[in-house]
């Protein structure tokens, strides 16, 4: 500044306002207005920035968005260290492969079909007199046999009455009018159902494969046919979930005819229960449940947080959302969320380490003032937000500490789920009500089968076996759930 700006600085702050002409008052009111104005959009501009920096930093481990809305192009920076230990030391967790306490998969010796000994003819010392030889060790080889489709043909034959001289014909045998074995009828429900092929797909390993042409359309009418032989096991299903002690639940959203729909999951340690609706809802939710009153694991979703019995609320989702707030620009936020993020995931942990008292107490009387130091912040701030949060949920936070059978986490349910989504993003969803059907009762009796270490194969060759001959199904394994 000139010295002649500060004179008339320190003259005008001297002047009495009163003594200032109106034209100039009328300037600087003006110029006042300006610069109000002018701040007041460079503040909305700022938060506008802060909110779009903070949206674009999200992925599926900061919030709950889904893994496949990450961006293929950004390098996920959470997997950076991982494979180190806290002194920066390497360590075979980060590393492909088996990881330290997983239990190992070893190809078991099969019945064999054929055995070809194999002796050794000469030593390393050039000696070709080799005696007293026997087994030691047994190479196995599996190998596909060229496929070659039964097909048995029916010849129907007519003759005359004697009595009347009508022509009477022979009918086909019931349980093989439609023309294709409830093996063959399985094998199709697997591809279709188990894997989630497309009809198309089915069709060109039928053809290309086992060597035999079908339609399109015959394809779509076996498929109708599973779907209707695996009824009882679906309602079977539907009521074990519904008697089950705990379960959880989630939902994400489906695509009939380009129609907004919802997939709805129950699901625990044996059951894995699907059902379609057009809302997510409470109408939905009770349609769902019927009458269970169990133990409910959910996300922080209201419709479940108004759940009046027993509920363990989904710690992932908190730790991930607390992990966004420890990535915030804004240090205070980051600190916090930080802080809550760590608290989190050794409350989880406790799922497998339980604490003693001394340990608890130390754990929530920090984590107590972890909330309030941080529940009376401006209602906006992110971080008094998540604190308000957490006092909700405060008392669904360690259900699981105090009832037998409970996770900390609802990702059960959600990797369940995680096969409708994959299905829903290839197939776009479905057409029908017909297409609704089949996916929740073939996804509830693969992930059920799944869950029990059953044979999807060998559960749908007994399901076409009973709905050819017209026979109840053996639902024994699900009723025992």
């Amino acid at each position: 500044m000139t010295k002649k700006t500060l004179h008339i600085q320190r003259n005008f702050t001297e002047n009495d306002w009163a003594a200032t002409p109106d034209s100039v008052k009328k300037e600087y009111e003006k110029l006042e207005k300006i610069v109000a104005r002018l701040t007041e959009k460079n503040e909305q501009l700022e938060q506008y920035i802060y909110k779009i920096e903070i949206q674009l930093n999200k992925n599926s481990s900061n919030s709950s968005k889904p893994p496949s809305s990450d961006s293929p192009y950004k390098k996920d920076e959470t997997k950076k260290d991982k494979g180190k230990d806290k002194n920066n030391t390497d360590t075979k967790n980060g590393k492909a492969g088996a990881k330290k306490g997983h239990k190992g998969h070893r190809q078991k010796l099969m019945e064999p079909t054929n055995i070809v000994p194999v002796k050794t003819d000469e030593c390393s010392c050039g000696c070709k007199k080799i005696i007293n030889q026997k087994p030691f060790y047994t190479h196995q080889e599996i190998e596909l046999p060229e496929i070659q489709m039964d097909i048995t043909h029916f010849v129907l034959y007519k003759g005359t009455c004697t009595d009347c001289g009508r022509t009477v014909k022979a009918s086909i045998p019931k349980q093989h009018q439609t023309g294709y074995g409830p093996r063959l009828c399985a094998f199709i429900g697997e591809l279709a159902g188990m894997q989630g092929n497309s009809r198309s797909s089915v069709q060109m390993l039928c053809q290309d494969f086992l060597k035999f042409p079908i339609s399109l359309g015959a394809i779509q009418k076996v498929i109708d046919r599973v779907s209707a032989a695996i009824v009882p096991h679906y309602q079977a299903i539907a009521l074990a979930a519904r008697q089950s002690v705990i379960n959880g639940i989630d939902e994400t959203i489906w695509k009939m005819h380009g129609k907004l729909m919802y997939m709805w999951a129950m699901v625990n340690s044996k059951i894995a229960f699907f059902k379609m609706h057009q809302k997510r809802s409470k109408e939905a939710f009770l349609e769902l449940i019927a009458d269970w009153k169990g133990i409910l694991i959910s996300d922080g979703y209201r419709l479940y947080t108004d759940w009046v019995n027993l509920r363990q609320t989904c710690l992932s989702h908190l730790i991930r959302d607390a992990r966004g707030l420890s990535e915030y620009p804004k240090k205070e936020i980051s600190q916090f969320g930080q802080k809550a993020m760590e608290m989190l995931q050794t409350l989880c942990a406790m799922a497998n380490d339980f604490p003693d008292e001394k340990q608890w107490d130390d754990f929530y009387s920090g984590f107590i003032d972890l909330i309030f130091d941080n529940i009376g912040r401006y209602k906006k701030d992110e971080a008094g937000i998540f604190a308000r949060r957490l006092l909700r949920e405060i008392d669904c936070l360690w259900t699981f500490l105090e009832v037998a059978g409970v996770e900390p986490t609802n990702n059960r349910t959600e990797r369940a789920l995680r096969f409708g989504v994959l299905w829903r993003k290839r197939s776009q969803g479905t057409r029908t009500d017909k297409g609704n059907q089949w996916v929740e009762r073939i996804l509830s009796l693969r992930q059920t089968a799944r869950f029990n270490d059953r044979s999807t194969s060998d559960v749908l060759v007994e399901a076409m076996s009973s709905y050819f001959k017209e026979q109840n199904p053996d639902l024994a394994w699900i009723n025992t759930l």
